[in-house]
């Protein structure tokens, strides 16, 4: 299996990068593309790819190395922060200035480069424009609206699609031993988006939260049941994002613990109270930002019933993305004109924008948004 059979529905894309590694290289790339389109793992493998001898074989110690993580010569920035700030690309830049300890490159992946502040952006910019000979920028983000225009006019970009239901049933038929129907469910529902695809066919909790979240636009029929509904769909997500991150700050937490002593001597040094308040600021970052995330996914998934409902009214013939709730996409579709459905996505994606882009409190956002939202009968 090598690097690039984890890469679904992106056949061009890959074709592209095999001829940069086989010598049509530049030093600076950008890839963009949907949520759960690969963006992160294409850049990832790309990075093996680079720095295999057979060009990404998936078997060979480099590309290993590279899978897990632990590749001299590639680092991964990820955060689960609200943003990249100036400080951790500086580091970046000093970092990208040194050779390689190996023969072949030296590769700086960027995921989230759309959320880099303007500073950081500026910082990361003065480094692909005076690029070291050896060192590779892969940049990872949704639109090449959300970098600077500078940055992208020195960029390689790579734009991924979403794959189609019938990639993603495939790949998780042969590479998770799924059911044609568990997993034919699972691709419909994620949109393409392959690790949600993962966690709904693997997951009860994660399939019981969504049927709950495609539940609720045929309940919206008064402004008590709007209201009731927001705050299930910030409920549902909490539970979700805390289900996440629990795990992690609980050992992160205990590694804290063990660095200071705290556990074999049984008592706190000094400097140990400044650390945890460091500890639990960053735990609450992250916490907001996984909300938000899941938050993020919750709209996504009324937009798919609202997209089916159309999908009726017009008489497209398309297949639903909610096969499993058409009763109510139907009667939906005979309550309402396709004006209205138009009008509901909008309403979705506006309170996505107030709360990714203005930072509009969840709940406040999620319950404005079901008035928009709400079923008037005549």
């Amino acid at each position: 299996m090598t690097v690039w059979d984890s890469l679904v529905g992106q056949g061009q894309v890959i074709a592209r990068l095999q001829r940069a590694v086989a010598g049509e290289m530049t030093h600076a790339w950008l890839f963009t593309g949907p949520p759960g389109s690969g963006r992160s793992n294409t850049a990832v493998a790309f990075a093996a790819a680079l720095q295999c001898e057979q060009g990404g074989c998936g078997q060979c110690h480099s590309c290993h190395e590279v899978a897990v993580g632990s590749h001299p010569d590639v680092r991964v920035t990820r955060t689960e922060k609200l943003s990249i700030g100036v400080d951790e690309v500086r580091e970046l830049v000093r970092a990208s200035a040194l050779a390689p300890v190996g023969r072949r490159w030296q590769i700086m992946v960027v995921e989230d480069a759309d959320r880099l502040t303007d500073q950081a952006a500026n910082a990361l910019l003065k480094a692909i424009e005076e690029p070291t000979e050896r060192t590779v920028w892969l940049l990872c983000a949704p639109t090449v609206e959300d970098v600077l225009p500078t940055i992208r006019s020195r960029t390689r970009l790579v734009v991924l699609s979403t794959p189609s239901v019938d990639d993603v049933t495939d790949f998780l038929v042969r590479s998770e031993g799924l059911g044609v129907e568990t997993a034919s469910y699972a691709a419909r529902a994620s949109q393409g988006h392959i690790g949600r695809a993962r966690a709904l066919a693997r997951d009860e909790d994660t399939r019981r939260r969504r049927r709950e979240v495609v539940a609720i636009p045929g309940r919206l029929s008064s402004l008590g049941a709007c209201m009731a509904s927001a705050a299930d769909l910030h409920d549902l997500a909490k539970e979700e994002a805390d289900a996440l991150t629990s795990d992690h700050d609980q050992r992160e937490k205990s590694d804290l613990d063990r660095a200071y002593g705290v556990v074999e001597r049984g008592r706190r040094p000094r400097e140990y109270a400044p650390a945890l308040r460091d500890l639990e600021k960053s735990q609450k970052t992250r916490a907001k930002r996984r909300h938000l995330d899941v938050v993020d996914r919750g709209l996504m998934d009324l937009v798919s019933v609202y997209r089916d409902v159309l999908t009726v009214q017009l008489g497209t013939g398309v297949d639903l993305v909610n096969e499993e709730v058409r009763g109510d996409v139907v009667a939906l579709a005979n309550a309402s004109s396709a004006e209205q459905s138009l009008r509901r996505i909008e309403a979705v994606f506006e309170a996505r924008e107030q709360m990714l882009e203005f930072n509009v409190p969840p709940l406040l956002a999620l319950e404005s948004m079901m008035v928009g939202l709400q079923i008037v009968r005549d």
